[in-house]
């Protein structure tokens, strides 16, 4: 058997980081109060109008509360990650579950990104550029520590492994 003919589709085996779970919590807190906000604030300084934005405000505001207390759990059942020395292996997704495998020899890039509030949870999320037409592969919600750990073994996995990436 040949190295890329043995990568094949499984479930990856770690989960992500617990702190996951508050950061996607904030994330929907966030997209969710600013439509609500405009909505309310409209609401309240056009009379005329005040039922046709207040019901809506309050019926997203529902809607973004059970989501943000139902939907961070399920993706943290959901997601899974892995790197062997002969793929990086991700599952992703909410209704439509996505498993993607990408071979060392196809990994062009591998890069650690950490936004203001990946920062606050401690979080970082690695991507890893290959050169399929589907894009990027994205694993959200590691430990900082344990992403720059990852980002470094998968760059020596990378320069170790034969082939193009093309």
């Amino acid at each position: 058997m040949t190295g890329e003919s043995a990568v094949r589709l499984r479930p990856p085996t770690n989960s992500l980081n617990e702190r996951a779970i508050g950061w996607w919590r904030v994330r929907l807190l966030l997209l969710t109060a600013a439509p609500v906000a405009v909505l309310a604030l409209l609401g309240g300084l056009i009379a005329p109008a005040r039922a046709w934005l207040l019901v809506p405000a309050a019926a997203l505001a529902f809607v973004g509360l059970v989501c943000t207390a139902l939907l961070p759990h399920w993706w943290f059942r959901v997601h899974r990650w892995e790197v062997t020395d002969d793929a990086v292996y991700v599952r992703t997704g909410f209704l439509w579950q996505e498993w993607r495998i990408a071979p060392m020899s196809r990994i062009q890039t591998v890069d650690t990104v950490r936004g203001p509030l990946e920062q606050a949870f401690r979080l970082a999320t690695v991507t890893v550029t290959t050169a399929s037409a589907k894009g990027a592969i994205r694993i959200e919600g590691l430990d900082h520590e344990l992403a720059a750990g990852l980002a470094e073994r998968l760059t020596r996995i990378t320069r170790a492994t034969p082939g193009d990436a093309t």
